[in-house]
């Protein structure tokens, strides 16, 4: 059989009514030519009409690459399944314009959906997601009202030896696109190029034992027999065929046109230093979390603010002292940021993304460094919505339940604040129009209540002071300098915290330039 074929006969495989699987992570692993001829077949036939698109973390660029193009076709999808869309503005539009139903689940527990459906099992189990939105006490994972009002449900609360778990049914998948590098003429894959290895095989695994179709996009097709066998990464018998890409649509990654061995983990690039934060509220709450680390420990970083414990960790000279992880499977290494984000130069080595949450669930971590919108008063944080708008939790949920130590980091209030560094301490100029400690969180992204019983350590560290959670409630534990409690921190709040007889201030090294001599600390 051959099983090449064209990016638009693949296009013309998808039929109304269908469930359609994309894979790829942020700027990476999209198959975006099998994408733009699905949006091009649209054009011209007005069809496929009322999917249901499930999909695990966002597919695009943040400016329209990727899956948004299909959500710009009127009618296409009557439903998502997906677990993050931050990069995928057009299906956030549609979404919030309520023209489609949309379910948000934690990034592994949409894995381990595809493998039980993979695998002919009633559905997936998981405790990951309890008292969070993804929990049907909380929602249910529904992101609008569409959602809540078509009674459907995907997730229910049940109970296995005397344990509290989330079930999430499995269901066929028609069809699904993915991404290699290599085919060969058997449809034989290689991911050899990748930055990543994330949903590939268990995707195709569950479509091809649903009785679907996979059809793997590529960025060249070669000759039968020419992958050596330990590359093979999906074997020929679970793809029904292949399209080579084009050049334009089939590039590593949307941030670059040039192919990056040392993202691969195939080369290695010399060390490249980070360059040093300029000073600000910024670097003094990356700087802060930093001092938390724990040596010889496995962390992981979340995108944004948290991205510069990178910078902060290569200025102190304590990269060495721990190994950083991201939810998509690179460990150590350089992580990227932005689009980028996912990708590591220099990896010391490529975990696939479903058994890397796995290991989260169970509590693989030693620390996590994560931003935060909201934080409420029982410690709640809200990574997920905002204003009304939802993005979604990706791997958050995964990385925060059941990690030893939390950071959630970020500025005191949202908006245009103006915060200075003055001296030891900072002086608050303007407060941002928005308050980020909240009554109550817009959705519950990590629970507090969750944390307390299973006794994790978190701060909530700002520029302004330091907060931590403990049985009596969200605890003021440490101010910055210049700060007045009352003005700045109290008056921007929707709640009361714990506020101590007296609380030390924040370390002066925080807000002075150059180093702060951290690795004697954390060695000490």
């Amino acid at each position: 059989m051959n099983k090449r074929i064209t990016a638009a006969q693949a296009a013309a495989l998808v039929k109304d009514d269908m469930t359609l699987t994309t894979t790829g992570f942020n700027g990476f692993g999209c198959p975006e030519d099998l994408i733009m001829s699905l949006a091009e077949h649209y054009d011209k036939t007005g069809h496929p009409q009322n999917l249901a698109l499930v999909k695990c973390t966002s597919q695009g660029d943040g400016e329209g690459r990727g899956v948004s193009h299909l959500a710009e076709k009127p009618g296409m999808f009557r439903e998502l399944i997906i677990s993050h869309m931050g990069y995928d503005p057009g299906l956030r539009k549609i979404v919030a314009e309520e023209k489609v139903s949309c379910y948000m689940l934690p990034l592994g527990n949409l894995m381990q959906l595809f493998r039980a459906i993979s695998a002919g099992l009633p559905g997936a189990i998981s405790a990951t997601g309890l008292g969070t939105f993804a929990d049907p006490r909380f929602g249910g994972g529904k992101a609008n009202q569409k959602t809540k009002d078509s009674g459907k449900e995907i997730v229910s609360l049940v109970e296995l030896g005397g344990e509290e778990c989330l079930f999430y049914p499995s269901f066929p998948i028609d069809i699904c696109f993915i991404r290699a590098t290599f085919g060969d003429e058997d449809g034989n894959l290689s991911i050899r190029h990748e930055s990543m290895n994330v949903e590939q095989f268990e995707v195709a695994a569950a479509v091809h034992n649903s009785g679907g179709i996979v059809v793997a996009q590529v960025d060249k097709v070669v000759k039968r027999g020419s992958i050596p066998a330990q590359e093979v990464f999906i074997h020929g018998f679970m793809v029904d065929y292949i399209v080579e890409g084009r050049p334009e649509y089939s590039r590593q990654g949307f941030d670059t046109d040039l192919f990056r061995p040392e993202l691969a983990g195939l080369a290695s690039v010399p060390d490249v230093p980070f360059e040093p934060m300029k000073l600000g509220t910024h670097k003094v709450c990356c700087r802060r979390a930093a001092m938390e680390l724990p040596p010889h420990s496995l962390i992981n970083v979340g995108i944004g603010m948290p991205g510069g414990i990178g910078s902060v960790a290569d200025e102190e000279g304590i990269s060495d002292l721990f190994t950083l992880s991201i939810e998509c499977g690179p460990l150590g290494g350089i992580p990227l940021s932005g689009v980028g984000f996912g990708a590591a130069a220099n990896p010391e080595a490529m975990y696939r993304m479903a058994d890397i949450l796995q290991l989260y669930d169970g509590g693989a971590l030693d620390m996590a460094v994560l931003g935060f919108a909201q934080v409420d008063c029982q410690g709640n944080v809200n990574a997920s919505s905002f204003n009304g708008r939802m993005v979604g939790p990706g791997g958050f949920i995964d990385i925060t339940q059941n990690v030893r130590k939390l950071c959630f980091i970020g500025t005191f209030t949202a908006g245009k604040q103006q915060v200075e560094i003055e001296g030891e301490g900072v002086r608050v100029v303007t407060q941002g129009p928005q308050k980020k400690f909240r009554q109550e969180v817009e959705a519950i992204t990590f629970s507090g209540a969750q944390a307390m019983k299973k006794g994790q350590e978190v701060l909530y560290i700002t520029e302004r002071g330091v907060f931590r959670l403990m049985p009596e409630g969200i605890t003021l534990v440490e101010i910055a300098r210049g700060v007045d409690l009352q003005r700045d921190i109290l008056d921007q709040m929707e709640f009361q915290p714990v506020v101590p007889e007296d609380i030390p201030f924040m370390d002066a090294r925080l807000f002075q330039e150059g180093p702060m001599g951290l690795r004697a600390a954390l060695e000490g």
